[in-house]
């Protein structure tokens, strides 16, 4: 951890332990939440389909309805043949708080994995969709897994981490585990799961559901397996994961986004500053201005 970027480590679980109270405590602020979708169509969001080239939103598996982004497959034609998903956010992000809602509708698509029922996320600290290539399944990058329950009387935790050609530490090493389950409840049915994520570039990240953290690990950096199809030249194993592009996922199951907002946490820090920002948690210096 580069201690001239971040602050201590008592400092950031301060933060955490301060935004991660509740995201409609921070919604309620306002203090510079910016609105990643605008309600009405997917302007500022490019789509890659496994099979397809970057742009192309087969079947509008993508598609902005009732001021939501929905994935649907009623589009689809033959069996899923792992038409694996993903919208991504046109701009790239280091350090931020990334809040959002999110709900599983209707029935998993024919042919679709089994493992996947009930099952996305979100991906971040991504490889741009331009550079992946047609036949890449996963995009290399770190995913904060969604679920929701299936069996009534078993655990189905949400919220945690899996890793597509990545690696991150948890409790002090490298853990092998392509998925790490978080503690959080488990959620049935259609409702409503608020999620939070925050990250502070290669260091710390965190995972909320729901109000409460449920996950925390370090260093994500590009490594392990489960990613296929890539550039070569593109993963190169043990390189810190700094930042990256954000995008929502589609696995076959029908599912619903709203609400996502995101706050940039890296900014001028001095308060002397015009542009002093108290929500800053990571320091660029070079950014700051003074009249």
């Amino acid at each position: 951890m580069r201690r001239k970027v971040l602050m201590s480590g008592l400092l950031i679980n301060a933060f955490i332990f301060s935004i991660g109270i509740g995201v409609s405590q921070a919604q309620q602020a306002e203090d510079g939440w910016e609105t990643m979708f605008n309600g009405t169509n997917l302007d500022g969001w490019t789509t890659k389909i496994h099979h397809y080239e970057v742009g192309d939103n087969y079947g509008d598996t993508f598609r902005a309805e009732d001021n939501m982004v929905k994935v649907r497959y009623d589009n689809y034609e033959g069996d899923f043949n792992d038409r694996f998903s993903h919208l991504y956010y046109n701009q790239p992000f280091s350090d931020f708080h990334l809040t959002m809602q999110y709900r599983f509708v209707g029935e998993l698509y024919q042919g679709a994995p089994e493992y996947t029922i009930k099952n996305s996320g979100i991906m971040f600290h991504s490889q741009d969709p331009k550079t992946m290539l047609k036949e890449q399944d996963w995009p290399i990058s770190v995913e904060m897994q969604f679920l929701a329950g299936v069996e009534e009387g078993k655990e189905r935790p949400t919220g945690n981490m899996c890793s597509p050609g990545t690696d991150v530490v948890y409790n002090g090493k490298i853990d092998p585990r392509h998925c790490i389950n978080s503690t959080s409840d488990t959620y049935f049915g259609e409702q409503w799961v608020t999620a939070e994520l925050i990250v502070l570039h290669d260091s710390l990240v965190t995972h909320i559901i729901n109000g409460k953290t449920v996950l925390e690990y370090t260093k994500p950096q590009i490594g392990g397996g489960v990613a296929n199809g890539f550039d070569p030249k593109i993963k190169q194993d043990g390189k810190p994961l700094k930042e990256g592009m954000i995008a929502l996922q589609s696995e076959g199951q029908p599912i619903d986004f709203k609400d996502i907002k995101i706050r940039n946490l890296k900014g001028c820090m001095d308060p002397n500053a015009i542009n002093y920002k108290e929500y800053y948690v990571v320091s660029d210096a070079r950014t700051c201005a003074y009249e």
